[in-house]
């Protein structure tokens, strides 16, 4: 008889940022992680997401029961099992953040029980994983800013993204200061990002991209809400930087919407349903003859990237960055801008949790 999960358990932890954090639309002072153990005898996968406490309420009280006690080895037919009971709940938002942590403890627990790298066990595409360096928050002053691109240059990295579209577009003077700044600092050969999260207009969006350009500017993301696919549309097709969307997707049906509208598609495991439904979209992605980005959490995507074929790459997020290097043993080194998923050989996604730490940062009951 095959394993079965014997317990899933989950946590909530509470990580401050180190200063005060912006993008075009939203501001935020902490980050919430709610981190799921699915065990099997002796051995425990890990999983996690990125949202709010009541997460962790939805995996203890809904999933649990039906996750414990199925095949461990059949990942996807308990992703499904799981997306099919939280019908009447509503499966987008943080009932799909739930079901991708489980999803990526259930995977990381198959990968130990067979004493492989989860990259093994899903099959490498690539064995080098590029990563861009992300945050350039829109509350960060000139040195904060400079701090944080000399650092990724320091590490070899070619790739960097800076938040824009403060205060809901309304600042537009300090977009462009801020992105010349950039420029100025990471040198002419570098590729630079901007993301507006969906901070500015239809018009407002294709009249700051030509501005953008004389930056050298090759990735624009957001530039209008991403439940706008007819503004997206028409941004892209005005444009000369290519325009990034999907990581609100929560399912693979929103993926097959944005497809079609994005010069490259985006797509978060911690939020569409985890690696089951992150390589789904990769597929749909290579269908319309796109590339994947995974959004955010690099040391979930990590392996799952590396078994795609079309990925462009993986954001290295300042924040999630921050806090998988101070709670996990065996967090990957991003040195020259490249990630080398399952090279060390630890068993699924290589990590431990460092249990001080979870204890520090647990959010009260």
């Amino acid at each position: 008889m095959p394993p079965r999960p014997s317990r899933t358990c989950a946590q909530v932890l509470e990580f401050p940022t180190d200063a005060p954090e912006a993008d075009g639309t939203l501001t935020w002072e902490s980050t919430t992680m709610v981190l799921v153990h699915a065990r099997s005898g002796d051995t425990a996968g890990l999983g996690w997401t990125y949202g709010a406490p009541a997460t962790a309420q939805v995996i203890t009280g809904q999933l649990r029961d039906l996750v414990v006690g199925r095949p461990v080895f059949d990942v996807p037919a308990t992703n499904e099992a799981m997306s099919r009971a939280v019908r009447n709940t509503g499966r987008p938002g943080l009932v799909a953040g739930a079901i991708s942590a489980v999803d990526i403890a259930l995977w990381d627990l198959k990968a130990r029980l067979l004493g492989m790298p989860l990259v093994d066990l899903l099959g490498a595409a690539r064995r080098e994983v590029p990563v861009y360096g992300s945050g350039g928050f829109t509350t960060y002053d000139h040195r904060q800013l400079a701090d944080q691109l000399r650092s990724w240059a320091g590490q070899g990295f070619t790739r960097f993204k800076i938040k824009i579209g403060e205060g809901w577009g309304t600042r537009e003077r300090r977009d462009l200061e801020r992105t010349e700044q950039a420029r100025q600092l990471i040198g002419d050969a570098a590729d630079l990002y901007v993301d507006a999260n969906g901070a500015y207009t239809r018009k407002q969006a294709v009249r700051l991209a030509h501005s953008l350009t004389g930056w050298g500017v090759s990735w624009f993301e957001e530039p209008v809400s991403s439940d706008d696919l007819t503004g997206i549309t028409l941004v892209r097709d005005a444009v000369t930087a290519d325009v990034a969307a999907g990581e609100y997707g929560y399912d693979l049906p929103y993926f097959a919407r944005m497809a079609p509208v994005v010069d490259c598609l985006q797509a978060d495991a911690t939020r569409c349903g985890s690696i089951t439904v992150w390589l789904r979209a990769a597929a749909l992605a290579q269908a319309h003859n796109l590339q994947l980005s995974g959004h955010c959490a690099p040391h979930v995507h990590a392996h799952a990237a590396a078994a795609v074929p079309n990925l462009r790459h993986l954001e290295w997020f300042h924040d999630h960055v921050r806090i998988e290097h101070l709670l996990f043993d065996g967090a990957l080194s991003p040195d020259g801008g490249i990630l080398h998923p399952g090279q060390e050989g630890r068993p699924g996604l290589g990590l431990s949790v460092r249990s001080t730490v979870a204890e520090r940062f647990r959010a009260p009951d």
